[in-house]
């Protein structure tokens, strides 16, 4: 089923110049949707992941720089006498922006470089700064809390500066190695500060560094932008999502309204043959349903038409028949009016039997829960009963019955047999007097073959279509008038494609003169 959906329509025709799609024609509506997701949030994923990994690394790299920087100082104040500290540690800092502080043994502060060069930077009040500034730092606490960064503690000078005060110095001494320490200044720059040991005391040198917070905040300024492009993207590939589903969803919807409405006499729905997703699917689905229902009141109109036909000529006759009772008063004549009357009455029954018969067979066959037949064994009941039955002169049947179960389908046997009888009544009706009648059934290949040859005149091949028509009125030489209601080959047909088969008809090649109808339905083993 899947592969008659997917199959494009009879004329070849393409997609809709605005429907149609190039390279992502083959994208199911799932890829499409992930694609779309997953490519957004991968590039924010991968964003955050970037910059966190340049802010560590930044990070990094100035806590190295600091920690060099006090040793370098260290190792420089280890070459000059001691008297030469304050000039050394003062030189330093204006050098390095850094505010170099000493502490002696005893924890005091001997030496600060600002006592003797003034202050090299400057904690800024955040209260001074532009609106711009509260928004930086509104994202960089919404980015921390993104990444899971540890806080850090706020800087504040110690009222009573002493090496007590400073927990790094303190690690520094028992440690007996340079330790760092980050913290936050009031706007949130980083304060780095770096102690050394030095002769028992300790070398504490501290810096604001804006730099770092600046060259982090420009990265996230471009990364941002990039998140614009993928705002700009999602953007488009929502457009794209777009014009690949809800145009042709509307379009769909629009074709199935005008179906429902049936104002058209045939309404084209997009078929879009060169897609294979579900709209694609969809949009061939509902072609082919509206096809189908289009075919089917076709079929009910011209049934109704045919029936009205059909039964005008039977009526006609019974109402000449019955008027003509009133006017005649010979017995032998008002004997064969009322033969008329009983054998068009007959005829009626027959014909409204198999018009029903007719009209409920497709809905029967939608609705069947099919079963495994053996068509040897069905149609060895079929020809028993016709033998039962067969009146003098009428053809003999011989069936070729096949091994158990080798010739088996799944269908509905009562259809089935009807089918079978209808053909086999088709084939007794034009065989001559005595004539013999084959019927054969074999399992061929990945379906099973019914045969059904008589002796009769053939089928020209211009009729070999017609004759499966309803209400087709050609009948044998000789036969009584109204036997037939022109039905049955059309049922017959209708059951076997209900049931996913075919039928055809033939002259024989091994007899003379004969009709050979073939019914090909799908074997029950078939994959």
């Amino acid at each position: 089923m899947e592969s008659a959906i997917d199959s494009t329509n009879s004329t070849g025709a393409a997609d809709p110049p605005d429907l149609a799609l190039r390279w992502s024609g083959r994208w199911t509506l799932t890829h499409r949707i992930l694609a779309v997701n997953i490519l957004t949030l991968l590039l924010v994923a991968l964003s955050t992941l970037y910059l966190d990994v340049f802010r560590n690394r930044l990070s990094k790299e100035r806590t190295h720089q600091a920690r060099m920087e006090t040793a370098t100082a260290v190792a420089a104040m280890g070459h000059v006498p001691e008297e030469n500290w304050p000039a050394l540690l003062a030189t330093a800092s204006k050098v390095t922006g850094d505010r170099f502080r000493l502490y002696g043994r005893d924890g005091s502060l001997r030496i600060d470089s600002w006592q003797l060069t003034g202050p090299t930077y400057e904690l800024r009040d955040p209260k001074t700064q532009k609106w711009t500034k509260d928004v930086a730092r509104a994202l960089d606490h919404g980015f921390n809390l993104i990444v899971g960064a540890r806080s850090r503690d706020d800087y504040v000078e110690p009222p009573v500066d002493r090496l007590g005060a400073w927990p790094e110095a303190v690690r520094a001494i028992k440690l007996g190695r340079a330790t760092t320490e980050v913290r936050n200044a009031p706007d949130l720059t980083p304060v780095i500060s770096s102690a050394v040991p030095i002769d028992g005391g300790i070398l504490l040198a501290t810096d604001n560094d804006r730099t770092f917070t600046k060259t982090v905040r420009k990265q996230r300024t471009l990364i941002v932008g990039a998140m614009i492009l993928v705002i700009l993207l999602s953007v488009l590939v929502s457009v794209f999502l777009a014009r690949t589903i809800v145009r042709p969803l509307r379009r769909l919807a629009l074709a199935a309204h005008r179906v429902r409405l049936g104002r058209a006499r045939e309404v084209k729905v997009p078929r879009l043959p060169n897609r294979s997703d579900e709209i694609g699917l969809l949009a061939r689905s509902v072609s082919d349903m509206s096809q189908s229902l289009r075919q089917r009141i076709d079929n009910i109109e011209a049934f109704a038409a045919d029936v009205t036909h059909e039964l005008k000529n039977p009526l006609a006759s019974l109402r000449s028949a019955v008027d003509g009772l009133d006017r005649v008063d010979d017995p032998e004549l008002r004997r064969k009016l009322m033969a008329i009357v009983r054998e068009d009455v007959r005829r009626l029954d027959r014909l409204i039997n198999d018009i029903s018969e007719a009209a409920r067979t497709d809905a029967e066959l939608l609705r069947a829960e099919f079963e495994r037949v053996d068509l040897g064994s069905l149609i060895e009941q079929i020809v028993s009963s016709w033998e039962t039955r067969r009146e003098k002169g009428d053809a003999r049947i011989a069936f070729a019955r096949p091994r158990k179960d080798t010739a088996a389908v799944m269908g509905k046997p009562d259809r089935l047999a009807r089918a079978i009888n209808a053909i086999i009544d088709n084939a007794v009706s034009f065989s001559p007097p005595g004539g013999l009648v084959e019927i054969a059934a074999a399992h061929v290949g990945d379906e099973v073959r019914i045969r059904i040859d008589d002796e009769g005149p053939g089928v020209p091949p211009e009729a070999r279509e017609a004759i499966f028509n309803r209400f087709h009125s050609v009948r044998p030489e000789g036969e009584k008038f109204g036997r037939h209601s022109g039905l049955g080959l059309a049922i017959a047909q209708a059951i076997v494609k209900g049931h996913d088969g075919e039928i055809d008809v033939h002259d024989r090649d091994d007899a003379p003169s004969g009709a050979r109808f073939t019914i090909r339905l799908p074997a029950a083993d078939r994959e």
